[in-house]
């Protein structure tokens, strides 16, 4: 009786040993990382290609949709998109009783979707190869790949179907903004005198929101150069606040500077710098989140495709008001009644001013980020170490995005109200796509008891 114990010990030993080695790709295949270093990619080719903050949300709002999309078949807590968002049919289910990784299958639809709207198509196909072939040397079996990469192709070519049809191709041949005789509107600023970036953003079709005027903020103080009427006493307060700048100030309105493209001008030698965007940020943020945190891969899709669709309907919102109110910058305002020869610290970004754009999309990143990751989440934020600057300490996200609003008017390119209306916005934004949105089984079940 002993032997025959002994001889089945043996047996269930080999057995469990056996399982352990099948299972090593797989444990390895199902940690996040491939799904962070996917999205900082994509991160990557949007600074190199120098896509204005608008078009970078749409970029990050379809990856991540066809990532998540891929991404819930491992975990049935998860629901898909489909049916809750304009125009999005149900997404190609896998086949049953066939074995995918659906790790796999995400990356592969984040990338295909990643690398269909970006330009340097030749940087996403290097980063793709060498990450295919990890996978590969991690030891998945033949078959689970080629079923798991081709359906993430063909959740991404259903995501990628839908995305062309949001209007952003026709706007591409929409006219150009025309600058206004009108005094209190907007014009060029200096150095380079861009013309203004995406007029018509509001035509884009939106993810969340039922309408780009949804959340239509107040209108701005009322224009005037009356050195008694509020509008000037705006205008003067970030001239005052510009000349008197402490050096935390400075360094809060450099960190989030997020201007994708900013021309220096050294003589007669022009040349840009390229930064990481306002959306791209966020996303950052939501990977040291995910880190912290230690969300499986799972978890981490879904808050990147939450973030993500958060920062686009914001960006939409505000881009709807900046182009309704064409509200003239600081910087063209406080040289023609103020100071000729006042300089902002950060160069003013090339559109009207009102609401602040990074505060919107921060206020609704933010809201979002608490949702999911709770009240009083400390993190370092380490975004911009590699753009040469140092990490700031957050106790919340609501820190991190009233921080984020007020660097604006520290920077010299908004007044009070653009950011304080504008965070009231995106936080509005945020919690509405909140409530309309599920991505957890429990929460659909909750909403219609």
């Amino acid at each position: 009786m002993k032997r025959l114990f002994v001889v089945l010990l043996l047996v269930c030993g080999v057995t469990f040993s056996c399982s352990d080695d099948d299972n090593e790709w797989r444990i390895k295949i199902e940690q996040p990382d491939l799904l962070h270093r996917s999205v900082k990619q994509v991160t990557d080719v949007i600074v190199h290609d120098i896509f204005s903050p608008p078009v970078a949300s749409r970029i990050y709002a379809y990856m991540s949709i066809a990532g998540y999309e891929a991404a819930i078949n491992h975990d049935n807590k998860y629901v898909t998109l489909a049916g809750q968002i304009p125009g999005l049919d149900p997404t190609p289910r896998p086949a049953a009783g066939q074995e995918y990784s659906f790790q796999v299958a995400a990356v592969q639809a984040m990338l295909k979707v990643g690398r269909n709207l970006v330009f340097s198509e030749d940087k996403m196909d290097a980063f793709y190869d060498k990450l295919m072939q990890e996978i590969q040397d991690l030891g998945i079996p033949d078959d689970v790949y080629e079923r798991s990469i081709a359906y993430g192709t063909q959740v991404a070519d259903h995501i990628i179907a839908w995305s062309g049809k949001d209007n952003y191709k026709q706007s591409r041949s929409f006219a150009k903004y025309s600058i206004l005789d009108d005094p209190a509107t907007w014009k060029p600023t200096p150095p380079a005198y861009m013309d203004a970036i995406e007029p018509h953003w509001n035509k884009i079709r939106t993810i969340g929101l039922d309408s780009a005027a949804q959340f239509k903020p107040k209108p701005p103080t009322p224009f005037s150069t009356d050195k008694q009427s509020p509008f000037y006493k705006e205008a003067l307060e970030v001239y005052d606040i510009g000349r008197n700048l402490t050096q935390e100030q400075r360094e809060i309105a450099s960190f989030w500077d997020c201007n994708p493209f900013v021309m220096n001008v050294k003589g007669h030698v022009m040349f840009a710098t390229k930064k990481i965007s306002p959306g791209g940020h966020w996303m950052n943020i939501t990977h040291v989140a995910c880190v912290k945190s230690n969300a499986d891969f799972v978890r981490s899709a879904e808050a990147y495709v939450r973030v993500a669709v958060a920062l686009f309907d914001g960006f939409v919102s505000c881009w709807d008001e900046k182009y309704r109110s064409k509200l003239i910058r600081p910087e063209t305002y406080i040289n023609q009644y103020i100071d000729e020869d006042w300089v902002p610290l950060l160069q003013t970004p090339p559109f009207p001013e009102y609401t602040s754009g990074h505060s919107v999309i921060s206020g609704s990143a933010a809201v979002t980020l608490t949702k999911l990751f709770g009240e009083n989440f400390s993190f370092v934020d380490s975004t911009e170490v590699e753009f040469g600057l140092t990490s700031r300490n957050f106790k919340s996200f609501d820190e991190a995005c009233r921080e984020a609003a007020v660097s604006r008017m520290y920077g010299g390119i908004h007044y009070r109200p653009a950011f304080e209306i504008g965070l009231e916005e995106g936080k509005a934004v945020g919690n509405y796509i909140l409530s309309k949105i599920q991505t957890r089984r429990e929460e659909v079940l909750a909403s219609t008891d």
